[in-house]
């Protein structure tokens, strides 16, 4: 029954998506969403692209095993990333009317700088895309009661969320946001209620928190805990700020208020909301202590089941829908944004250079081309990895801070750059 409801759900979800590609006449459309969407799409697809899988299931149940000073990458460093890039660079790009990230490194550098840029920031997407192909996995193969493999679960994954962003692009993916979001904030909101209750109460889970040491932000220890921590944070941080995605929704907007009005408040509001899946997993250990059990598993993955193992073991079929269906709706909206942004990178910076006479419809072909690609590999990454969803994103984020933020901010605030 549940599963039945959930592809529902998924079917609904696809049904938008197709509708939006009626929007959908050229490349600007395809990409940017025609420079068109109000502030609260605006806002609420930020929210959504980055409010994923990891946030839900795999940095809930890190914090549950390693407290506050085990996630500083995300949501503190992901929140900071989104602030940085509101304040300081949201207004300079959006007046540069461009399509892609990669298109002012070559306004500003040329197209070496271009193709070099690009292909990094294209290559830190397969951690981001694969954890949610990962986490999609998961749940098809805890609905089915083991019948499905994680890999065979990933497999229908990459099918569903390739087939959601295929043909309409970036409006898909902000008309869809916006029930996603919806989706996300009520269902979660509600499930942190049950769950609290069961637990017996707020105050309980949070003191419960506090004398097991999980509110302690900062690590104890010497060099190498605090060396750790600062860089954990840092590279999400500083790391996702030359990242499409985000470059993506600033340009969607209507115009430059809103690209930096949306990007702070989507940023506000995921840095509030990521605290509920941290609250419920810490839920989970007061109501059953067996669940730190999977701690101890040799694949580190195995620690991300804690909110799936609770909801289906203790809730009714209602709540499991609810939670379901806003985890998936956390997973889409995230998976598609990270598959748009490399596949527009990588067919604007990266292969258009080669192609200057391309007409606009055989350069939308080209585009929905390399999505396929790009789901493709990482599809592969997520099949042969045995990292959790949290670890993918850091490792992700490390390649654009190395190769990718240094020219983005030096040719913003340095003219000799």
């Amino acid at each position: 029954m549940l599963l039945a409801l959930v592809a529902a759900y998924l079917t609904g979800t696809v049904l938008i998506a197709l509708y939006a590609a009626k929007r959908v006449h050229n490349a600007k459309d395809f990409l940017v969403a025609g420079r068109s969407l109000p502030l609260y799409m605006n806002m609420a697809t930020v929210f959504a692209t980055w409010f994923g899988a990891e946030t839900v299931l795999s940095v809930s149940a890190t914090f549950a095993r390693d407290g506050l000073s085990g996630v500083p990458a995300d949501p503190f460093g992901a929140s900071t990333a989104l602030i940085l890039f509101a304040v300081l660079f949201a207004r300079v790009l959006y007046r540069m009317d461009l399509l892609t990230i990669g298109n002012y490194y070559r306004q500003r550098y040329g197209k070496s700088i271009e193709v070099i840029t690009s292909l990094a920031i294209t290559a830190s997407y397969l951690g981001w895309t694969a954890a949610q192909l990962t986490a999609l996995g998961l749940m098809f193969s805890v609905f089915s009661e083991g019948v499905l493999s994680l890999n065979n679960g990933i497999l229908i994954a990459a099918g569903i969320v390739l087939l959601y962003t295929l043909f309409g692009g970036m409006w898909s993916i902000a008309l869809t946001d916006l029930v996603q979001t919806a989706m996300i904030v009520i269902g979660l909101s509600i499930i942190a209620f049950m769950v609290s209750d069961m637990a017996g109460g707020p105050v309980k889970v949070v003191t419960a928190a506090a004398e097991a040491g999980k509110l302690e932000l900062f690590p104890k220890g010497g060099t190498v805990e605090w060396f750790a921590f600062i860089a954990a944070f840092l590279t999400m941080a500083l790391g996702s700020i030359p990242q499409q995605d985000v470059f993506q929704r600033v340009t969607s907007a209507k115009d430059e208020r809103t690209a930096q009005r949306g990007t702070l408040y989507g940023a506000l509001v995921y840095l509030a909301f990521a605290f509920v899946p941290m609250f419920i997993a810490y839920s989970a250990i007061v109501i059953d202590p067996s669940f730190t059990g999977l701690f101890a598993s040799e694949d580190e993955r195995d620690i991300q089941r804690i909110l799936p193992k609770l909801i289906l073991d203790r809730m009714p079929l209602w709540a499991q829908v609810l939670f379901f269906g806003a985890l998936v709706s956390a997973i889409l909206s995230t998976a598609a944004g990270a598959l748009l942004a490399p596949t527009a990178l990588f067919t604007e910076n990266v292969l258009r250079p080669f192609m200057p006479k391309i007409s606009d419809r055989r350069f939308l072909i080209l585009l929905r081309t390399v999505l396929i690609l790009f789901s493709l590999a990482a599809l592969l990454f997520a099949i042969n990895s045995q990292s959790t969803m949290y670890e993918m994103i850091q490792e992700a984020y490390s390649v654009t801070l190395v190769n990718a933020l240094v020219p983005l901010a030096a040719g913003v605030f340095w003219k000799r750059a």
